[in-house]
Formats: structure tokens, sequence, C-alpha cells
């Protein structure tokens, strides 16, 4: 499985082969990934045989959704592990939602990853081969009305990335030293992994953090958030700041908004003053909601009333669509229809 050695390393899958060899299977890996072996057509036919399989998980299920603009897919690694990925076209770009582990121990109340709990950490082979995966079914298959060319990959599929800081980071580097994929184009959204926010301010790409914030006192959020307890909002936010003054990248804060939980008007002027101390962007979707979860999305009309709030009180705001509604597309939701079934 050639994404699972690093690219550097990828001459021990070859034997005795030319080192020219390397560089060509580097090539159709990463600069231009197939979705077949066959098609790197100019590696030997036995060279290719002896690479097989390509990929670290097969596709299992794929779910489309808004006019084919929405593509979820469910890997399976061979130890039975299941990979969720988002597929997002939009007009001016095409955006990548990937897993960083399989399940997740944040524990999130309203969240369908964390009610199956942790299983184990993705390696970075597994993360890249996600985006690999998607750029060549995008090149293959391209999105109506959207570029035919993959722009942003977001961490924000199942599991903490900084969680799982070490093979995260691997395969930052790999889309952006091997990949050419722009660090500005990368978005690691964390629920408040202190620990890992303050080393990925000290790496040398400026990607984008997403606090994954949802609730604006530490009470509500201990209830949303268990991690809240042992990283509360006030050293967040001093992480946050640190961050943005390093990179000198704007921070976003996500917002899922559940009904008569963080919906209202006292939660909405208190976000509002901390995207204000954080000069920080906020992004606003309502709840996918999930099978075992008692959170439902607010009304059109509760959203619209939340996010003018935000913006009176002085915050930029976004008002994300929420995708795929007829399909499983909220991280964890198709593993947990298909691990439900009976038998």
């Amino acid at each position: 499985m050639p994404y699972l050695t690093a690219p550097e390393d990828l001459a021990t899958l070859l034997g005795g082969q030319p080192s020219y060899r390397a560089d060509q299977l580097r090539h159709w890996l990463y600069q231009t990934p197939v979705l077949d072996l066959d098609e790197m057509t100019n590696l030997p036919a036995s060279l290719r045989a002896g690479l097989a399989p390509l990929w670290p998980f097969t596709v299992e299920e794929q779910q489309e959704a808004d006019g084919g603009r929405t593509i979820k897919w469910l890997f399976r690694a061979p130890d039975g592990a299941a990979i969720e990925a988002v597929l997002m076209g939009y007009p001016s770009r095409v955006t990548l939602c990937i897993s960083s582990q399989v399940g997740c121990a944040m524990g999130c109340t309203f969240c369908a990853t964390g009610q199956f709990g942790f299983e184990r950490h993705l390696s970075a082979g597994e993360i890249i081969a996600q985006v690999a995966y998607a750029k060549a079914h995008l090149r293959d298959h391209p999105m109506p009305g959207s570029p035919q060319r993959l722009g942003n990959v977001v961490f924000m599929g199942m599991g903490e990335p900084l969680a799982n800081y070490g093979p995260v980071r691997e395969a930052i580097r790999r889309m952006v030293d091997v990949m050419d994929m722009s660090a500005r184009s990368i978005t690691v959204s964390t629920v408040g992994f202190l620990p890992g926010m303050l080393k990925l301010a000290d790496e040398p790409w400026p990607v984008t953090l997403a606090l994954s914030l949802h609730a604006a006192d530490d009470d509500l959020r201990q209830r949303l958030v268990p991690l809240n307890r042992r990283y509360p909002i006030d050293d967040l936010i001093d992480a946050a700041a640190a961050f943005q003054r390093t990179k000198g990248r704007r921070v976003t804060i996500e917002w899922t908004l559940m009904q008569g939980v963080n919906d209202t008007p006292d939660q909405a002027r208190a976000l509002a003053s901390i995207a204000a101390e954080l000069r920080a962007h906020v992004n606003v979707i309502a709840l996918n909601p999930t099978p075992l979860s008692a959170e439902r999305p607010p009304t059109k009309q509760r959203v619209d009333e939340f996010v003018s709030r935000v913006v009176a009180a002085g915050a930029n705001v976004t008002l994300r669509d929420t995708r795929g509604q007829g399909i499983d597309a909220a991280c964890g939701q198709l593993r947990a229809r298909k691990e439900a079934k009976p038998g």
C-alpha cells in the first residue's frame, strides 16, 4: 500500500528499480493521483502488479446529494476501521472534509462520531490517501458547476486532529511539500485540545485554525464538550490569540446551532464578544442531527435571528449551508447508520 510509505521512502517498494521509478511513482501518488494502478502508464505492468493494492482502504459506500455537489465516502480499512470523508463543490472551490481518527474520545454530545467512542488513530498515510482519492475522483468525475480541482482541505471529519498530532502534522507536510497545496487552503479544526493548539502555532505552515466552540460560557460548554473541563474557554481564547499573533492568520470560530441550547440571545452576545476579542470570523451552521442525539436544529427563523444578533454585536459571521441533508453527510452519520443495522 504505497500511501502508507513516506514519499521519500518509496524506493523501498521498488526493489532494484532505477531511482527515477520512485519519482514516477511519487508523481502518480501525489501530483496526479489515480484511482487504479493501471493508470500509472509509464510504470511497467510487472512493477504495478507488485504494488497492489494502491489504497489503504476499500470504498464501502458512496452517497451523493445536492445535485452531485456533495459526495460522502465510507472507506473501510483492512482491520475493519471505518473512515469517512466528504467532498463538497461550490461555484468557486471544492472542499474536502477528512477524518483523522476512527471514532473520537472527545465525547461531544451532539456528534455521531463521539457517540461511538474512540477506536484508533489514523496514520499519516491513511489521512493523505483520503486527499489523494478525492483528487483522483474529482479529475475523473467533475462536480457540476464547480472547479475540477481540489481547492481546500479541512480536518473536520471523524476525530480530534490535534489529539493525533504526529500523523496529522505529517499529512499536512505531504500536502504542502509533496502535493504542492497551499497551507492557507488547509484548515485544522479542534474542539479545544490545548496542547495541540500550542504545537500547531510553532509549525512552519500558515494553516487556518478553526476552534469549534459551540458555547460561550463554561457551564454550557462543559455539557456539550466535556474536554472543556480540562481546557476552559479563557485558556482556549489565550491559545487562539497566540496562534493568530504567531501566524498572522485569522482564527475561525465554529458554532453548531442547536435548538434551545446555544441559539439564545445571551449566547449570541457572548459569542460576538469572544469573536471581537480574537478578531475571529464566525462560521455558524445549523445542526445536522444524528440518530443518537436528542439535539435538533433550530428553525430557519431562529437561525436567522441568532446570526443577526451576532452581526449586530459587531462580529463577522458566515452562515454555512447544511450540506448533504438527504444523505449521512455529518461526520460519523454514515458509519452510525451502517453499524446500527442488524446482522
